[in-house]
């Protein structure tokens, strides 16, 4: 190849120059030093402590009247541990127990580690499960099943479907005015 004296005296000056490069945006890390964490920052705090904790006990088997890792979950003994471990809340044993603590939701209300309340044995709140986000919940199912994750818009969950309630209050982070009585 051959190149004319201006375009290699033009070639030599721009390999010389400094490199040029795309202005990137500059992220400042949000300063949280000696903050205190916003209430929104709480709330998510909690409900991802009890979305993590539901989460790693997937897999575990059923077992009625479960409330161990070791031996097996029954819906509530899941849920009771999930609250106990994630957020030091002690809940009573059953679902119905359950059923009345808290704030109550309508299904479009729905936030990550609210209460979904289902009818499995012909009885309201006879199963209990704690929702993820995205229509999904988790939840010990049944006799022979596992702890596992399923979606609230299926036809079987859809129908049976009673109500949920919320424990932590997103609006003065922590527990529920009617969870704080229950105490």
């Amino acid at each position: 190849m051959f190149f004319r004296p201006p375009l290699l005296t033009l070639l030599a000056a721009l390999a010389l120059a400094h490199p040029v490069q795309a202005a990137e945006p500059v992220v400042m890390p949000i300063e949280r030093a000696g903050k205190t964490p916003s209430t929104f920052d709480e709330y998510t705090s909690a409900a991802e402590q009890l979305v993590d904790e539901a989460l790693s006990y997937l897999g575990i088997r059923y077992r009625f009247g479960g409330t161990s890792p070791a031996t097996g979950f029954d819906c509530s003994g899941l849920v009771l541990n999930v609250f106990r471990n994630a957020v030091g809340l002690d809940l009573p044993r059953t679902a119905s127990e359950m059923a009345s603590l808290g704030d109550k939701i309508g299904k479009h209300d729905l936030k990550p580690g609210d209460l979904v309340f289902f009818n499995t044995m012909r009885r309201t709140f006879s199963h209990v499960g704690i929702y993820l986000g995205d229509g999904k919940f988790v939840h010990a199912p049944s006799s022979g099943g596992k702890v596992r994750v399923e979606n609230i818009s299926t036809a079987y969950w859809a129908k049976r479907f009673n109500g949920a309630r919320r424990l932590v209050d997103e609006d003065s982070f922590g527990l529920s005015a009617q969870v704080m009585g229950a105490r």
